[in-house]
């Protein structure tokens, strides 16, 4: 009975001592279980603890250094409820909001505020058309992710100096703006412009896992011959000079289509 009385007094010293050191984890020795997960990212120059910390350098697998990440993660995720905030800082992305992961595995976001640059993206955007540049901002009130992909989304986004790269030269197309909703994980984005700039633009962009689809009318407000071009590469113009733009694609090549009133 000895033994066993010891072996329980012992159990009593390191359960709390476990519990204490786990409260006050040092980041760097999180970071082999940490790292695995990170889809070939590494986190480098960490300080601070596993529930508040910075790493000053997050580097992609090829090498780059993409920016610096800070976080403070709920000590609740002990409980099977992982939840915190992060913000990342870097010259191409940043972003700043809240991520909780909930127990059918979805990932919820909140507040979620972004900036990014679109020149980042071109290896994703190539066009005869010309590629995107210039800031892309985002504001996600919620979304509720399944599979990487959200089933649910309240967010908006402002391009407010959209410029797109052509061969002959870059294309000014001023404030662009649109507000996502996504139900059933149909996403539909109502596009426009602010009213003011070269080109006006009224439309609706619709994804989903199997495909997307746009539909938009476009028109020059200026008697710019640039953009009068680039409009016409885009399909037939109208006698007001508008163009008419509709294209899909996908697995499905659609997407359901909006509901009629």
């Amino acid at each position: 009975m000895k033994p066993l009385r010891t072996c329980l007094v012992g159990l009593g010293v390191l359960a709390p001592a476990a519990a204490l050191l786990l409260w006050f984890l040092p980041a760097r020795w999180a970071l082999p279980w940490i790292e695995p997960r990170l889809h070939g990212l590494q986190l480098q120059q960490v300080q601070g603890s596993l529930w508040d910390g910075r790493a000053g350098a997050v580097m992609a697998a090829d090498g780059r250094r993409l920016g610096q990440l800070q976080w403070r993660l709920s000590r609740r995720s002990l409980l099977g409820q992982p939840q915190g905030q992060l913000r990342f800082e870097g010259a191409q992305l940043w972003f700043s909001g809240g991520v909780r992961r909930l127990a059918d595995a979805r990932l919820a976001i909140d507040d979620l505020d972004a900036r990014v640059q679109l020149a980042a993206l071109d290896a994703y955007t190539r066009s005869p058309l010309g590629q995107p540049r210039g800031e892309l901002q985002l504001a996600i009130a919620h979304a509720l992710l399944q599979g990487g992909w959200p089933v649910q989304l309240q967010a908006w986004a402002r391009w407010p100096e959209a410029v797109v790269r052509t061969r002959d030269g870059n294309l000014a197309l001023g404030a662009l703006q649109g507000q996502a909703q996504a139900t059933s994980g149909v996403i539909r984005v109502q596009l426009q412009d602010d009213g003011h700039g070269p080109l006006q633009a009224a439309g609706e962009l619709q994804l989903s896992p199997l495909g997307w689809r746009l539909d938009a009318t476009l028109r020059a407000r200026q008697t710019d011959p640039t953009l009068r071009r680039w409009l016409a590469a885009l399909g037939p113009v109208a006698a007001d000079g508008s163009v008419h733009v509709r294209r899909g694609g996908g697995l499905a090549g659609s997407v359901p289509a909006s509901p009629t009133n």
